[in-house]
């Protein structure tokens, strides 16, 4: 997992707001775009970023393309988490 690209990604509250609302259902880009005041590009722009952070999957449907929060990465994430904070515990309990 390439965590600077996960972290990066989660920084920015457009794309937090965009897996918020694929946790929820699939959209097409055309349906996170119309959510958002904000042009086509730059929507765009963040679903790249959060495709090469893996936290989103796309699948073609016909003439769409279709948006799903990936799961997986989340699961890696709160396991990286809970890790880290294992070995910390650890070290406070020295």
């Amino acid at each position: 997992m390439k965590f600077d690209l996960l972290f990066k990604a989660l920084s920015d509250e457009t794309r937090r707001e965009i897996l918020k609302m694929l946790s929820e259902r699939d959209m097409t880009a055309g349906e996170i775009a119309d959510k958002f005041q904000k042009s086509w590009p730059t929507i765009s722009h963040h679903l790249e970023i959060l495709k090469q952070a893996e936290l989103i999957t796309d699948e073609k449907r016909g003439k769409y393309i279709v948006y799903s929060l990936n799961t997986t990465v989340f699961q890696e994430i709160i396991m990286w988490f809970m890790d880290t904070f294992k070995k910390e515990e650890k070290k406070s309990n020295v």
